[in-house]
């Protein structure tokens, strides 16, 4: 079969705040600790971040980011805040940056054939393999979450769990993606990418958010290689789901699934994060991962910050479970939370 290599280019910096001795033993803090490693696959380099180290037999939160955005403009805010750091201090996080999308990538040869959906999916049990995961539980957004839940199909025992935000299960006709190609060529590429990011209105009114992204979106990503992941995003076939309206039919999964519908905007204002963060709370404490002290912090944290003057009115959410009806083992369920 095919054969994952390993490297770690990047030595772990380790000062002498990170590092603490208990009975002799060397503990990492992993407040602000952080690995990146290039780890070879059988369709190409990934590379990835590591916060944290392995915690018992616990799975790993692997994200996938957005086309257009890579791990640190799609995620950097969420992981940072205070209650998401009380989640994750309990999990070693993952997160996985598609070929050619992190800051300061290489430029991709000339005639280089992007992997494929399927094979962007199949280079992950490598990370998996690499690190002595167990198993992971992942976050996706958008062609992130499309990559994730193929992963779930391909490798069910790998995956514990999923969050999927704004997954777009069906593949684009062949008018859509002909259109997009016509006037991907009169404009300029984060101007392309952006309608996928964020809502109509959003871009209308020209935010700073919007702004702030395009700059980013043109200044950090290497564009060529952009362009190379969004043509194959945008050459996808359908996930191969029965699906119930817009639900992903729970028993095509074999993991539960928290699915996320939100208004695009990668960088949520605080109480839609915040709810974000109740819910994949409560999903990670369903699969029994959750200690209850850190339940109840966060319970405080989402009341203060929910009475500071922001209604929960704003973020709609709406949580409904579909357990499969079958006699299939395990029954997975699906809550869908809109943001």
């Amino acid at each position: 079969g095919k054969m994952c290599h390993f490297h770690q280019i990047y030595p772990l910096s380790i000062t002498q705040q990170n590092v603490e001795k208990v009975n002799g033993s060397t503990f990492w803090r992993s407040v602000s600790l952080f690995q990146e490693h290039d780890i070879e696959t059988p369709y190409g380099m990934l590379h990835v971040v590591i916060r944290g180290a392995p915690k018992g037999n616990k799975p790993a939160i692997l994200t996938y980011h957005d086309v257009g955005l890579n791990h640190k403009l799609c995620f950097n805010s969420f992981f940072h805040n205070e209650d998401m750091q009380e989640i994750t201090r309990h999990f070693v996080v993952c997160h996985v940056d598609a070929p050619g999308q992190q800051i300061g990538a290489a430029q991709m040869p000339q005639g280089y054939q992007y992997p494929t959906m399927d094979q962007l999916a199949a280079m992950l049990p490598c990370v998996v393999q690499h690190f002595g995961f167990k198993s992971i539980v992942g976050i996706g957004v958008g062609a992130g979450a499309y990559i994730l839940a193929k992963f779930a199909l391909i490798f069910p025992d790998l995956v514990e769990g999923l969050v999927l935000l704004n997954i777009d299960p069906n593949g684009k006709g062949w008018i859509d993606w002909a259109t997009g190609k016509l006037s991907g060529l009169t404009s300029a590429l984060p101007d392309t990418v952006l309608p996928h990011l964020f809502s109509q209105e959003e871009l209308m009114s020209n935010t700073e958010l919007v702004q702030s992204y395009r700059q980013q979106i043109n200044n950090t990503i290497n564009q060529f290689n952009l362009q190379l992941f969004w043509n194959m995003y945008n050459s996808r076939r359908d996930l191969e789901m029965n699906r119930t309206g817009s639900m992903i039919n729970a028993k095509t999964l074999k993991c539960p699934v928290m699915l996320v519908v939100g208004d695009n905007a990668p960088a949520e204002e605080g109480v839609v994060r915040c709810q974000l963060t109740y819910s994949f709370k409560y999903f990670l404490q369903g699969m029994g991962y959750m200690p209850s002290a850190s339940m109840t912090r966060l319970a405080r944290s989402r009341t203060a910050s929910l009475n500071s003057g922001s209604s929960i009115e704003g973020s709609r959410v709406s949580r409904g479970f579909t357990h499969s009806d079958s006699n299939e083992a395990p029954v997975s369920h699906t809550m869908e939370v809109s943001c």
